[in-house]
């Protein structure tokens, strides 16, 4: 066999080495195993049995690809990029950042033939790179040192020591505030809030908490509707931690008085970035800061993904594809409304139809859909920016939340005149947002000609797939909290979250599901409406008509072992 065909299952390096002829294939294959078994590099494996000097291999290398041979000795530290690469990046792809000219990185690296690693940083750093050859051994040596550095440093942020500029940004001038942000991107307070909401991120939540106290500082992450405690930070910091969130959400750091809102954005690869809505709201000790993560590929899940019951979907679907009418969600906060209107917006949003939608703010940017922050300072309500889109020859129009008679009545009116109307309102359960409309001023008849489907929705913790433990409990008690003597059949399993939980979940729950009431608005209910009927008889002929409530809703959930009781109790409590 040819050295060629041989060096054909060796990687990169390995294969330079044989064609070189200073290892032999045997001897490059045990190593390479042996590199792959301790799950260590080609090149630091090669160096610890002695075949090869890290100088030989450097120079080697450097002749092989053509790029510069360079000593890490003649290195001075002082002369390093201000803005380097991430500590986790150089540890993981044994990288370094030498120097920044213009759009170019020159970087430090010791086997050429690792193009992940190149992409990687080049993605990270946004400049092209310059790769620059060097002993793999002094290479290791300086990013532990750099990496010990940055870890320090961090421990110094309580000192109050180091000035990274956020204090001396102008007031009101968003250039300089760019500025600034350029200028203490490799700052540890950067580094650490980038953790923060990195982590966030992986973990699933929805909201940050930054909150100050008087003898603590405390972050705590929204995780399945729970808020949990993640870390404690220096109290020290608390100031510097505001003043980078508020200089990356374009607010005025300056400003410490009033509640302020913002936005930014994190862009987690080429292909998904993540939306962050920012509100502070001055305190006793501090600035509490809330960061509501807005993932935009919640939008684009399906309709399956939520959690409706086969009848209810399509109750839904008829709804929201007739060429008018107005479709309503409501619940609390945080009851995945939105997820819900995004969802039917994904559905309908076609190149044959025009969308616009009136939002406080936007939250999940949509191709094709015209989405408009109302803002009320301004004069720019949902009524007004409702108004407009009756002007803008729309197909469909999604209202953020119906607040008054005057935003209630031109989405009346839209519907009624043959637009497709989609909103939310903040009512405890179906029949009850009807009485709402009544309570608001609305007419009776312009609700009961207007008005298609309502449906009502809570979010409840889902039991953990890997974890879940099946439960007994007395006929008395399921009977109690709503099950019927049909339901206790023994043809269904309960189950419950496992104590303590899993390293998959927390504390037995992993994720949210949908709990709904959805309900058409037929002649039956419209009847009622025109008699000016009350919430009950509205819910009564709603359950004539086969309409499940939200604890009928919850309860089929737990049936089907994707919740608790508990958990449905919770969310449905009557």
């Amino acid at each position: 066999m040819s050295i060629a065909t041989q060096s054909r299952k060796l990687g990169g390096l390995a294969r330079v080495l044989l064609n070189e002829g200073l290892l032999s294939h045997d001897e490059a294959d045990a190593i390479q195993s042996l590199a792959t078994t301790q799950k260590i590099p080609f090149i630091s494996q090669l160096i610890q049995s002695h075949k090869l000097s890290a100088a030989k291999i450097a120079e080697v290398a450097a002749n092989a690809f053509g790029f510069p041979l360079f000593d890490l000795n003649a290195l001075n530290a002082d002369y390093l990029p201000a803005k380097g690469i991430d500590a986790k990046l150089m540890l993981n792809s044994r990288v370094m950042a030498l120097r920044s000219r213009g759009n170019t990185l020159f970087i430090a690296i010791s086997d050429p033939t690792n193009l992940n690693t190149l992409d990687d940083v080049q993605f990270q750093s946004g400049m092209t790179l310059s790769p620059v050859v060097v002993e793999d051994d002094k290479l290791s040596l300086w990013i532990n040192k750099l990496v010990a550095a940055s870890d320090s440093s961090m421990q110094s942020l309580s000192t109050g020591d180091d000035d990274f500029g956020l204090d001396d940004v102008s007031i009101g001038e968003a250039k300089e505030a760019e500025t600034q942000t350029l200028e203490i991107d490799d700052a540890p307070i950067v580094k650490y809030l980038n953790k923060l909401l990195l982590d966030a991120i992986n973990l699933g939540a929805s909201d940050i908490h930054f909150e100050p106290y008087e003898k603590y500082y405390r972050v705590r992450y929204r995780v399945d509707g729970i808020l949990r405690e993640v870390a404690q930070p220096p109290l020290a910091i608390k100031d510097k931690l505001a003043s980078r969130i508020k200089v990356i959400s374009s607010l005025d750091i300056s400003e410490k008085r009033i509640p302020q809102d913002g936005r930014l954005k994190l862009v987690l690869s080429k292909t998904r970035s993540i939306d962050f809505r920012v509100s502070t709201l001055p305190t006793t000790w501090g600035e509490k800061i809330v960061m509501r993560i807005l993932d935009p590929a919640s939008a684009t899940l399906g309709i399956e993904a939520l959690g409706y019951e086969p009848a209810q979907k399509e109750a839904l679907l008829n709804a929201v594809s007739r060429p008018y009418g107005l479709v309503l969600v409501t619940g609390p906060t945080g009851s995945g409304k939105t997820v819900s209107l995004y969802t039917c917006l994904n559905i309908l949003n076609n190149p044959g139809v025009n969308i616009s939608t009136a939002e406080d703010p936007a939250e999940i940017p949509l191709a094709g859909i015209n989405q408009v922050n109302v803002n009320d300072k301004q004069g720019l309500t949902f009524a007004a920016a409702l108004k407009s889109f009756l002007r803008q020859d729309p197909d469909i129009i999604m209202i953020g939340e119906i607040r008054d008679l005057e935003t209630a009545d031109m989405a009346i009116k839209a519907a009624s005149t043959g637009h497709m109307v989609l909103s939310t309102l903040h009512t405890n359960d179906a029949p009850s947002t009807l009485t709402r409309l009544l309570n608001m001023g609305v007419a009776p008849f312009n609700i009961a000609s207007a008005v298609s489907l309502i449906t009502a929705q809570r979010l409840a913790r889902r039991l953990c797939k890997n974890c879940k433990v099946p439960i007994d409990v007395p006929k008395e008690a399921l009977l109690s909290v709503g099950f019927t003597e049909a339901d206790l059949d023994g043809s269904w399993q309960l189950y419950g979250p496992k104590e303590g939980g899993c390293e998959m979940c927390n504390n037995g729950y992993k994720g949210r599901v949908g709990i709904y009431q959805v309900m058409p608005i037929t002649d039956a209910i419209s009847r009622i409406i025109m008699k000016n009927g009350t919430a009950h008889d509205i819910a009564d002929q709603a359950k004539l008509e086969g309409v499940k409530d939200l604890r009928q809703s919850g309860l089929l959930k737990v049936k089907q072992g994707l919740t608790s009781i508990s958990e449905v109790e919770a969310c449905t409590n009557e």
